[in-house]
C-alpha cells in the first residue's frame, strides 16, 4: 500500500451558511498526488468542503468558517496568509467549462501573463506545453487565436484545464468536471486526471461511483455534512467499515 503523505488536513472543520450547519468536525487528510473523491448523495456538504480547501467558501454569502485547514502544515484561514496565493497553489475545475471571452491562445496565456510572464516566446511555448498536458493541442493547434467559445464544451473543459495548470498549482480541485460532457469527453478529461497526480495532488467531487472506482486512490464518503467514512479507496469500496457507506455503495440511498 502506499504510504499517504497528507497535503492537505481538516481539522475540527465547522462551516455555517447563516444558522445552518452545512459541516461539522470534519477531519481528513488529503494524500499527496494521489486522486482523493470525495463521494455522498446530493446535499451532503461535497462542495462545500471542496470550496473550503482553496476559500472560496468566503465567497458565499453568510458563510462561516470554524477550524482549521492545513496545505503544508501551514492554517490557510490564517490572518498572515495572502489568499491570492492560497488560490494559485490551487486550481479548480467547474462543473461547466468557462472559457474567458477571448481567444484559446489567450486563455491559457492569461494567468501566466498575469504573474509577470511578458516574452512572447516564452508564452508560446508554455502555452503549447500546457495545452499539450491537457491533450489539446493536436486539436488547436491551427486555430490557436480562434476564440475559445468556439470550441466544443468538452473542448473548453480541457481548455480550462490548461488554464489551471498554467499558472503552476500544488493542488487541482475539481467539482464534478466531467458531469457536463458527453461520454468520450469525460473520458478525455478523466485519462488526464490520471496522468496528472504524478505531479499534483487532485481533489474529485464526483456522484458517479463507476467514476470514483476508477480514478480513486483515496475516498472520503460524507452524509448530512459529516464524514462518515475516509480511506484508501481499495478499503473503503471493498470492505467499507460503516453501515451508512455499505448502504451508499449498494445504491440503497
Amino acid at each position: 500500500m502506499t504510504e499517504l503523505i497528507p497535503h492537505i488536513e481538516t481539522q475540527n472543520l465547522n462551516v455555517y451558511y447563516g444558522s445552518i450547519k452545512a459541516l461539522e468536525d470534519v477531519s481528513i487528510i488529503i494524500p499527496r498526488h494521489q486522486i482523493t473523491m470525495i463521494i455522498g448523495p446530493s446535499g451532503c456538504g461535497k462542495t462545500t468542503l471542496l470550496k473550503c480547501l482553496n476559500r472560496f467558501i468566503e465567497l458565499e454569502e453568510n458563510s462561516r468558517v470554524q477550524g482549521k485547514v492545513l496545505l503544508d502544515g501551514e492554517d490557510i484561514y490564517s490572518p498572515s496568509i495572502d489568499v491570492t496565493e492560497i488560490r494559485k497553489k490551487t486550481g479548480l475545475l467547474a462543473q461547466r467549462p468557462y472559457p474567458l471571452p477571448m481567444s484559446i491562445f489567450d486563455n491559457v496565456a492569461y494567468g501566466m501573463r498575469i504573474h509577470g510572464l511578458s516574452s512572447r516566446t516564452d508564452l508560446r511555448r508554455a502555452v503549447q506545453h500546457y495545452l499539450q498536458i491537457a491533450g489539446l493541442w493536436d486539436e488547436v493547434k491551427g486555430r490557436l487565436h480562434s476564440p475559445a467559445s468556439q470550441l466544443s464544451i468538452g473542448q473548453q473543459q480541457r481548455l480550462c484545464l490548461a488554464r489551471g495548470l498554467a499558472v503552476e498549482p500544488e493542488i487541482l480541485l475539481g467539482d464534478e468536471p466531467t458531469s457536463a460532457l458527453d461520454p468520450i469527453s469525460a473520458q478525455h478529461i478523466e485519462k488526464r486526471l490520471l496522468e496528472l497526480k504524478e505531479r499534483y495532488t487532485i481533489v474529485l467531487v464526483s456522484h458517479i461511483l463507476r467514476q470514483a472506482r476508477r480514478l480513486a486512490d483515496y475516498v472520503i464518503f460524507m452524509y448530512m455534512g459529516q464524514v462518515i467514512e475516509a480511506g484508501p479507496a481499495q478499503q473503503v469500496f471493498t470492505q467499507p467499515q460503516g453501515e451508512r457507506t455499505r448502504a451508499y455503495l449498494s445504491g440503497e440511498f
